[in-house]
């Protein structure tokens, strides 16, 4: 992404599938089933956004993709090796992960903060070079600027930049994002959007994105996954395929029209169902 690692080199089989995810399901109880049955595969560099109404399992599926949570069945390979079988190292180098909400650094600084990212890339202390890349980072995200300040007197978007920030240093073959526009204006809404697009254009990065802005979605994402209660996969394809106004019906019980922009759906919404 901004550079190459030093360090031992992690073997990884580039043949297999980025990602697979097979007949996955997790339920907090038996009785209250959170996602079912699962199956996709991601097996080329691409900007993949998951889309669908709230409760539908969306953070919950790429929590269990990155390993915090443990599915009730089924499997999530990546380049063809089952998640749990990752050292926790390692899976930071291949996986990251940046939640909806961004955690308390106390009286970090925002440079200390993302140089949290650079764990899996560092041996005992920190390198120039990690600083070089975090800086790189935060230029990305245009928050330069506020690399010394402390990260608890920022605002919810900047939290959010900071957060974007941490998971680009990480430098990880697929990254994970819970919804990481949901704070931003509508400029940083689509220069993040574009920025990961192209990130995943240039380099072998795939991003997994959850989005509950449809028309962000349908302007950058190369497929787009929808999930839709209860807790489901309603269909997958690109934005071409999949956003039409009975979809947007089905899955979020509105209806709407949806017209051709430049070659992407465009959805104007009318009513509620």
């Amino acid at each position: 992404m901004f550079s190459e690692d030093n360090g031992k080199e992690l073997e990884i089989d580039y043949s297999q599938p980025i990602l697979e995810v097979d007949g996955l399901s997790f339920g907090y109880t038996p009785e209250r089933s959170v996602i079912q049955d699962i199956s996709f595969k991601m097996d080329k560099p691409g900007f993949t956004c998951i889309v669908g109404p709230n409760g539908v399992g969306k953070s919950t599926l790429i929590k269990c993709i990155n390993g915090i949570i443990k599915p009730t069945s089924g499997s999530v390979k990546v380049y063809g090796k089952d998640v749990s079988t990752y050292k926790l190292k390692d899976l930071a180098k291949v996986v990251g992960y940046v939640p909806v909400m961004a955690g308390s650094y106390n009286v970090m600084t925002v440079l200390d903060a993302v140089m949290i990212g650079r764990y899996a890339h560092q041996k005992w202390k920190t390198r120039p070079e990690d600083i070089i890349i975090a800086h790189k980072a935060l230029e990305a995200m245009e928050i330069e600027d506020l690399a010394m300040r402390n990260f608890n007197e920022l605002s919810a978007g900047q939290h959010q930049k900071v957060s974007l920030s941490r998971g680009l240093v990480q430098e990880p073959k697929l990254l994970l994002l819970d919804e990481p526009t949901s704070n931003l204006d509508i400029r940083h809404q689509v220069y993040v959007s574009a920025f990961l697009k192209r990130l995943c254009d240039k380099s072998k990065t795939s991003v997994l994105m959850i989005s509950h802005d449809l028309n962000l979605a349908s302007k950058f994402a190369d497929c787009v996954i929808v999930m839709g209660p209860p807790g489901v996969l309603y269909d997958i394809g690109t934005p071409q395929e999949v956003f039409t106004k009975e979809m947007i019906k089905d899955v979020y019980n509105v209806n709407c029209k949806v017209i051709d922009d430049d070659g992407s759906p465009h959805i104007i919404l009318e009513s509620v169902g």
